[in-house]
């Protein structure tokens, strides 16, 4: 039978007010046991589902980190929750930690209590969880799983800081135009109008470029807006748009290859956590995809399960789905062949990062002064069509 979780308010053998949460059946067993307890209640109620406030993943690879850190200290399961909430800064973590003791307390799995925060800890998580309560060797598989979640965070905050180079900088770049199109080209335009005489040509582009912003410049923001809303709408709402714009990402010049990279890392890395918390090959399978953040990965990986669900050997069901590098397939041939295919997958990811590692390096050297040479000539060529007549006023006037 499901147990609900009761909040209640009463008052001890000594007359002292008490309150606490207590997960029963229904609210006639909370009340049976608090008199045992000694204590009673006043008021007693169901609390209904809460919907938590946003926690970074950053937060819950912390947390299993302090939590894998206290298990091997030998600290009972109870008490190592109330450590690892006391004094967190986020609130929601705070309320999550809690409502998860609490049901540990009230004779939940860990992995069970887990599974009622799907955004926070996913199907992979839980699945390393179960492995280590029912192996008994909980403390080492949150310790690797810690370290699997320190990896993929440090690979994503790689791959943010690749992205948000760029885009910071075409920010920038369509502030600086904005501003000389809305508000320096129209004074000059001022001045032109008083000469009496026809404008070079690519002045007069310029000028009809202003004009435009300045009577379409809202509508086109608005728009641009919209559509980026949409594109992102789709992709969250609809699994095939998302596939079609990942594979779309996957082909972009210099981006595509780092991607590419950055999802086979995140794909070996975790299947190696699963294979190494001892769980079968083909239930690790239904977590890897999800894991690497690409649709075209997770569609391709449920191929890849069902090749390996009929007989097929992984590496084999890894060559036939075309989306990893032949010295992949031959790393995870070595490794089945040897017996180790974990650890092998993990000198795959390892690898892999660090080529993300250079990637990153080289594209941050490679953008800046192409960048700049690109600003150059557009801002360039915007005041020198604005000069132009201005060189030419002899002939003009």
């Amino acid at each position: 039978m499901e147990h609900a979780l009761f909040e209640w308010v009463g008052k001890d053998r000594n007359g002292e007010v008490a309150r606490g949460q207590t997960r029963a059946p229904d609210a006639a067993q909370v009340k049976a046991l608090l008199h045992r307890q000694g204590i009673a209640p006043s008021r007693i109620q169901e609390k209904g589902p809460q919907r938590l406030g946003a926690i970074k993943g950053k937060e819950v690879a912390e947390f299993t980190r302090q939590l894998a850190t206290l298990f091997k200290a030998g600290v009972p399961v109870i008490q190592a929750f109330g450590i690892a909430a006391h004094g967190h800064a986020n609130p929601n973590m705070r309320e999550m930690l809690g409502n998860i003791r609490v049901d540990v307390e009230t004779g939940s799995s860990m992995s069970a209590a887990f599974r009622k925060y799907p955004k926070c800890f996913d199907t992979l998580y839980c699945n390393v969880i179960f492995a280590g309560e029912v192996a008994g060797i909980l403390d080492e598989l949150l310790d690797r799983l810690a370290t699997h979640m320190e990896k993929t965070q440090a690979l994503q905050s790689k791959m943010r800081s690749a992205f948000l180079y760029p885009c910071s900088i075409l920010i920038v770049a369509l502030g600086v135009l904005s501003v000389m199109m809305v508000w320096v080209i129209p004074s000059f335009k001022t001045v032109f109008s008083s000469f009496g005489s026809d404008l070079p040509t690519t002045t007069l582009w310029v000028i009809a470029v202003s004009d435009f912003f300045i009577r379409n410049g809202l509508f086109v923001l608005a728009m641009g807006c919209v559509a980026i809303y949409s594109v992102a709408w789709f992709c969250r709402s609809n699994a095939n748009f998302r596939a079609v714009m990942d594979g779309l990402m996957l082909r972009l010049p210099i981006f595509g290859s780092l991607l590419q990279e950055s999802c086979t890392a995140r794909w070996t890395r975790t299947l190696s956590t699963m294979l190494q918390a001892g769980v079968p090959m083909v239930e690790s399978l239904d977590c890897v995809g999800g894991a690497c953040g690409n649709q075209v990965y997770a569609l391709r990986t449920v191929k890849i399960k069902q090749h390996v669900s009929s007989g097929m050997s992984l590496s084999e069901a890894m060559a036939q789905s075309r989306i990893f590098a032949p010295m992949v397939v031959q790393m995870c041939a070595v490794g089945e062949d040897s017996g180790s295919l974990d650890h092998m997958l993990s000198k795959v990811a390892d690898y892999f990062e660090t080529q993300v590692d250079h990637q990153v390096a080289g594209l941050s050297s490679l953008i800046e002064p192409i960048v700049i040479v690109v600003l150059g000539i557009l801002i360039g060529s915007i005041v020198v069509a604005m000069y132009l007549p201005i060189f030419s006023m002899g002939k003009i006037i």
